[in-house]
């Protein structure tokens, strides 16, 4: 289930809001031109690549290429392994993305499996999207950011 919190970035003991209504996310983010959506879900595995997720979700990611004017598309998963390995992966993805960052373009994802938060920092507030399969974040150029995908990530 989607979760959206919001708390002051001087208090994160006091939540100024949480819902799981998709609608209210949306408009609470849309004052920060952070786009919400959720799109049905198609048959795809968990750990499907670039291609089987693009095949399915090819009018939905041509649309907003066309829309927003996007020339490339990418698809990133990540998923526990028998690899002995996997542990140090994991936690080097994971450190990757924690720390605060802005882009120069929007970052747009979209969730076929798995969960991850994305946290906003905007106007003294930080905002945490839990965003699971079937939702679609769009955060735009210059937005302070990061993202968390646990310590078991596993998403595509």
């Amino acid at each position: 289930m989607t979760l959206l919190t919001v708390w002051a970035d001087t208090d994160a003991d006091t939540a100024l809001l949480q819902s799981t209504d998709a609608a209210e996310i949306s408009e609470a983010l849309k004052p920060l031109g952070v786009s919400y959506a959720n799109w049905p879900l198609r048959d795809v595995a968990a750990d499907a690549g670039q291609d089987a997720v693009l095949a399915a979700y090819a009018d939905e990611v041509e649309r907003i290429k066309v829309a927003e004017g996007f020339i490339k598309v990418d698809v990133v998963g990540l998923h526990p392994s028998d690899d002995p390995s996997w542990p140090e992966t994991a936690a080097g993805a994971r450190a990757k993305f924690l720390n605060e960052h802005k882009h120069d373009d929007d970052e747009v994802r979209f969730f076929v499996a798995g969960a991850g938060v994305f946290y906003l920092h905007v106007d003294g507030k930080v905002f945490a999207v839990l965003c699971e399969a079937g939702d679609l974040l769009s955060v735009p150029a210059g937005t302070t950011h990061w993202f968390d995908m646990g310590t078991q990530p596993s998403f595509t």
